[in-house]
């Protein structure tokens, strides 16, 4: 999709659609009111008529308005005008790309002029580049009929003159964060049959070839020499190979310590010997979104240039009952060389993640962040609406969690308090892989940390926020705008 800069009255534009905003209480934005007076209060009589209030998200398409070039107008409702957020604007715009009528391949909008709380014409070009992407998304779906793209081609960003420079590094910087989030969409939305860890391991090296990543895909005789017990425990029921996956974006000088991020890739967790219930186990297919959250900020990374140092680490595999499964009561030994008792082999991300996390301390890195598709008891805990956030560095965390406001991709901090370690206790091993039902993405987090003392560290959990259910089933991208925001913020100290 082509995002372009203008400063053209907008009554003079070639478009298909002119998006015009509407304030609660049938209130006109500046647009508006220029446009309602050369279309002799077209706009005004259509919202005196009581067909739209200004309500945010509602809709309204206006016809072939005189003095007006454009065909289609689209109001759109913001809300009230005193309470625009970047947020509410987001929404907005979404509801109004979904509401265009099939064959609009051109869109232009005034929205950067509008006076929203905290954000520069900068973060506004960016978030509606990256929300038109979002809403014009696609699934990947295997069908005999291959998916119709959507008909949008052309988005016109209208802006005065002096703001051009800052509205297309924001356009830019929206449109390379929404190909990240729909290269994610993309991984976690293919069936558990194409996905495969060798298809993230190509995908890694596709990456690597378009935009001059370091790249290396461990095959699993290259994961046993690197004594990975802890992650050969979890593939050893499956007959698809484990890959160990690491991708290196390095473009910060050479004394600049790595930002680390390593995704959990379990390409479908059936729980393994611990089988889960048949109930929804297709979802487990989603199991890989930390893994497709890695690769999704890399593609952005590659688009963006950012002068930084990051790896990507992912430890990519099935976890499969059979003859050759972990059982519960098994005892692995981690690449750390501490022993872990395995009680329940459904836990089995942090299983994977352990030996990559160890892994990582040969980077010296400034920050390791873990991103998984943990627990259960994270989605009991905080529900789909915020990931869970836990570290052993209060800056980080409050990096992460600034980034997650700003991208509007929210995270949460949860407590990892020493009390908690106790829970994890084996007669057996060093460390039990389940510390009870109670605070379970806690401990899990209490786990993990046992495995990354050597640095700065944070663990998101995005069981409840890296895809959806039900009627609109499918991954959300996320936490990839956290990620990338937070690497741009790095990047520009």
């Amino acid at each position: 999709m082509e995002f372009s800069i203008k400063s053209t009255a907008p009554e003079k534009l070639r478009t298909d659609c002119l998006l015009v905003g509407i304030y609660e209480g049938r209130k006109l934005t500046d647009l508006a009111k220029s446009l309602d007076t050369l279309s002799e209060k077209a706009i005004s009589t259509a919202l005196k008529s009581g067909d739209m209030e200004g309500k945010a998200g509602t809709t309204l398409l206006l016809r072939q308005l005189a003095g007006v070039s454009v065909p289609r107008i689209l109001l759109v409702g913001l809300g009230k005008a005193e309470e625009l957020t970047l947020k509410q604007l987001k929404s907005s715009v979404r509801a109004a790309v979904k509401a265009l009528p099939a064959g609009v391949e051109s869109i232009a909008a005034d929205f950067a002029s509008l006076s929203i709380k905290k954000s520069s014409v900068q973060q506004i070009a960016a978030a509606l580049a990256e929300v038109v992407l979002d809403a014009t998304y696609k699934v990947n779906a295997v069908k005999q009929k291959s998916v119709e793209p959507h008909a949008l081609k052309q988005v016109i960003l209208l802006v005065d003159k002096a703001d051009q420079a800052a509205a297309e590094l924001g356009a830019s910087q929206g449109r390379s964060l929404g190909q990240g989030v729909a290269l994610a969409k993309d991984l976690g939305n293919l069936p558990p049959n194409i996905c495969t860890p060798t298809y993230l391991g190509k995908q890694a090296e596709k990456l690597a070839k378009d935009y001059g990543f370091k790249v290396e895909v461990l095959d699993q005789a290259a994961i046993e020499k690197l004594n990975m017990g802890s992650f050969l425990g979890v593939t050893q029921g499956s007959d698809e190979p484990p890959r160990f996956i690491v991708l290196q974006h390095l473009h910060g000088k050479k004394t600049q310590k790595p930002v680390v991020l390593v995704g959990k890739g379990i390409t479908f967790d059936t729980g393994g010997i611990s089988l889960k219930p048949g109930a929804d186990m297709d979802e487990m297919k989603y199991d890989m979104c930390g893994a497709a959250s890695v690769l999704g900020v890399f593609k952005a990374l590659g688009e963006l240039k950012l002068p930084l140092n990051v790896v990507g680490l992912i430890p990519t595999c099935e976890n499969m009952p059979s003859g050759r499964a972990t059982k519960p009561g098994d005892v692995l030994t981690s690449m750390s060389g501490q022993t872990i008792e395995v009680l329940n082999t459904d836990a089995e991300g942090r299983l994977i993640l352990c030996d990559a996390l160890t892994y990582a301390e040969r980077f010296e890195p400034a920050a390791v962040i873990d991103i998984a598709t943990l627990t259960g008891a994270c989605v009991i805990a905080l529900g789909h609406h915020v990931s869970g956030l836990f570290a052993n560095n209060d800056s980080l965390a409050k990096a992460l969690l600034d980034a997650g406001e700003k991208a509007g991709d929210r995270a949460w901090q949860m407590p990892m308090l020493d009390e908690y370690q106790g829970q994890l206790d084996s007669n057996f091993a060093d460390i039990a892989n389940i510390g009870g039902r109670a605070a379970g993405s806690i401990t899990a987090a209490c786990f993990l940390s046992r495995f990354a003392k050597k640095y700065d560290w944070a663990h998101l959990d995005i069981a409840g926020t890296a895809w959806k259910s039900g009627k609109e089933k499918g991954g959300t991208g996320r936490p990839v705008p956290l990620l990338v925001t937070y690497l741009m913020q790095q990047a520009a100290k």
